[in-house]
Parts: structure tokens; C-alpha cells; sequence
């Protein structure tokens, strides 16, 4: 099996930290596939160089998953239901949606798997959360969990509080950290880090605004 990354397939393509990952990847000399469901949403993810492909994730099956991914080396799963108060969603889109993609990846040969999860999803929820919200953390702390026990060379990122700030190139990274914010621009470029250095497979590390440099940050964390 190749250690290669030629092609990145991203579930969740026209999502905010997607749209700031795809330029990156393609600079690292990779392409690039990008999911989305809506014709505005491929017609953007074309502008940005990235091959689009229509799919929609609730709607779809394991197998259309595996036939969007075609022949990508890897698969980034940057989808969520968002902050819509929509329940239903969270399972749908945020858990449904990761299991249906390590599933497809699996089929199509997609050995190298990246998550974008959220913080601290491990830990009890407080009871004045609010249901939304319990059923957000449910989702994500379940389709972390089904990755770590699959076959494929995972990664799981659980950033912090997401701003829409300019990048700063510098992160704290580790399994446990003080909860802070981090700017989405820094969460992909930790993302397009992971993919770039084999070394990050097998990890799973929350992830806020710091002083370390990125790759400096990942090659410590993935020591450890």
C-alpha cells in the first residue's frame, strides 16, 4: 500500500474550514474532491481548484459515499449539522455521516482518514446544556469512537472555539488541553498537516490557539 496521498476527498466540502483547506491541499501537490449537495456550493468548489462532486449526506448510501470517494487516497470528514437546533440532524449529518463515510473509504480503498470533531466530546455534558447540544456531543463523541476502532489510518482533531480570525500558524496540541478558541484557518492547516506527516495517524488531540509553530506542534504531539 502507497503512503502517497495523491488524491483527498472532503466530506463536507463547502463548510467553512473546507473552503480554507482546499487551497492548501492543493499547494501540498494533492487533488483535491469536494462534496457538496447544492450547484451554487460545486460551482464554488471549482473556483478553488478542487474537483467538486455531488452528494448529499443524509440522502445517501454507503455505497454512493464509496463511489464519490473514487480513487482517493484519503478522506477528510469536515461535514456538521450546525447550529440549527435540528436534533434529528445531529445524528444524521454528524454521526450518520462520519459512519457512512468510514464505511465508503473502506470500500474504495480510502486507507487514510482525517475527522474534524469537537472539544472535550468525551466528557459528561451538564445538565443545563440543553438537548441540542447533548445530542451534538453524542454525535461526535460516537463517530470518534467508530473511527478509533476501524481499520483505517485515522487522525481525530477536536478544535476549540472556532473564530473567523486570520491565521496565526501557531497551536497548542494535545490529547487534553485548556479549553480557548482557535481560528478555522489554523484548524486546517493542523488538518493539511496531519495528511502531509504519516507520523499523525493514530492520534486524536484537542486543538486551541498557541505559540508552537503547526507542523512543529503535530510532529511533538505524534510522538507522544
Amino acid at each position: 500500500m502507497s503512503t502517497q496521498l495523491e488524491r483527498i476527498a472532503i466530506v463536507g466540502g463547502h463548510g467553512k474550514i473546507a473552503r480554507l483547506l482546499i487551497p492548501m491541499l492543493i499547494d501540498q501537490g494533492h487533488e483535491v474532491v469536494a462534496l457538496a449537495r447544492r450547484d451554487e456550493q460545486l460551482d464554488h468548489l471549482a473556483t478553488l481548484g478542487a474537483i467538486p462532486r455531488r452528494l448529499d449526506i443524509e440522502k445517501a448510501s454507503e455505497d454512493d459515499f464509496a463511489a464519490a470517494f473514487g480513487r482517493s487516497d484519503a478522506v477528510v470528514f469536515a461535514a456538521g449539522g450546525g447550529a440549527d437546533g435540528d436534533i434529528e440532524r445531529k445524528r444524521t449529518v454528524d454521526l450518520e455521516g462520519s459512519l457512512k463515510s468510514i464505511a465508503g473509504a473502506r470500500t474504495s480503498g480510502a486507507y487514510r482518514f482525517v475527522q474534524i470533531s469537537a472539544f472535550g466530546v468525551d466528557k459528561p455534558v451538564p445538565d443545563d446544556a440543553g438537548e441540542v447540544w447533548a445530542a451534538y456531543v453524542a454525535a461526535k463523541r460516537d463517530a470518534d469512537a467508530a473511527l478509533r476502532a476501524s481499520d483505517l489510518a485515522w487522525t481525530v482533531v477536536r478544535p476549540g472555539g472556532l473564530t473567523d480570525d486570520d491565521a496565526t500558524g501557531r497551536v497548542t496540541l494535545a490529547t487534553e488541553v485548556e479549553r480557548g478558541t482557535v481560528a478555522r484557518s489554523d484548524v486546517a492547516a493542523v488538518i493539511a498537516a496531519s495528511l502531509r506527516i504519516p507520523q499523525s495517524a493514530g492520534h486524536q488531540w484537542e486543538l486551541v490557539s498557541g505559540s508552537t509553530p503547526v507542523d512543529e506542534a503535530l510532529r511533538e504531539a505524534s510522538t507522544k
